[in-house]
């Protein structure tokens, strides 16, 4: 029986992944920021539906670097097979109107948490020569959009680092792997609820995607098919990043 750490499970995406975890058979912990009352939920449902599975909810703020790194020390006391890093923070600013504090905010949970977290559960995968790492990335990090510089610049640094890491662990049994979603219909959309008719007209697939689409994609990277998939991006946008982009 394997576990898996989850960040932002408590909803949306990562709720969405901790139930497909769950579903393939792994025990799960998931860390939560706000969302208290879902995450204690979304655990007692599991555990009700799938009897037998181990589903534990935490209560972190990656934002936060101390209550991190308390939380990091626990981790390495402990065994995990997998990480799914799905946190994220979103900043929209254009460039020259970046304001540096929310740009270091956004980098600190999208990007610097992953590679705490990653370091306080590598040491337990190399040495059990299995493990899977799975970061959720963006299309943002692919394809310049205007206003999305500092996230775009989280979620770049996260590929860059993953697959590096990539190549300093395949001998050692462990993948690392990004998915690139891009727009998915969760509550991070919300502000744009005004722009969805006319951004949906613009994927080619016409349409968001569904949390679960994400969900079982991070499920099957944690699978025994996909072990020799490592170094990988993998966009989920419905063809949005094989377009052009130029509309006649």
């Amino acid at each position: 029986m394997t576990r898996i750490l989850v960040t932002g499970g408590g909803k949306g995406v990562g709720a969405a992944t901790v139930r497909a975890l769950a579903a393939a058979g792994h025990d799960v912990d998931f860390t939560y920021r706000s969302s208290a009352d879902a995450a204690k939920a979304l655990a007692d449902e599991l555990m009700t539906a799938h009897p037998g599975r181990a589903i534990k909810a935490h209560a972190v703020d990656l934002a936060d670097k101390a209550a991190l790194e308390a939380f990091c020390e626990v981790l390495e006391g402990e065994s995990f097979f997998g990480l799914v890093h799905n946190a994220g923070q979103s900043y929209d600013a254009l460039a020259a109107m970046m304001q540096q504090d929310k740009a270091e905010a956004a980098m600190q949970v999208n990007f610097w948490s992953l590679t705490r977290i990653a370091k306080s559960l590598m040491r337990g995968m190399i040495r059990a020569k299995a493990g899977r790492i799975v970061a959720i990335g963006s299309v943002a990090a692919l394809q310049g959009n205007p206003g999305n510089a500092a996230y775009a610049a989280s979620k770049g640094a996260l590929i860059s680092y993953c697959r590096t890491l990539s190549v300093e662990t395949a001998k050692r049994g462990v993948t690392v792997n990004v998915i690139a979603p891009g727009f998915i219909d969760t509550d991070m959309m919300a502000p744009y609820a005004a722009y969805r008719e006319s951004m949906e007209k613009q994927i080619p697939a016409g349409r968001f995607a569904r949390p679960e689409e994400i969900a079982g994609l991070a499920a099957f990277l944690m699978s025994e098919p996909a072990a020799y998939i490592t170094g990988a991006v993998l966009p989920i946008d419905g063809g949005l990043t094989a377009m052009l982009g130029v509309h006649r």
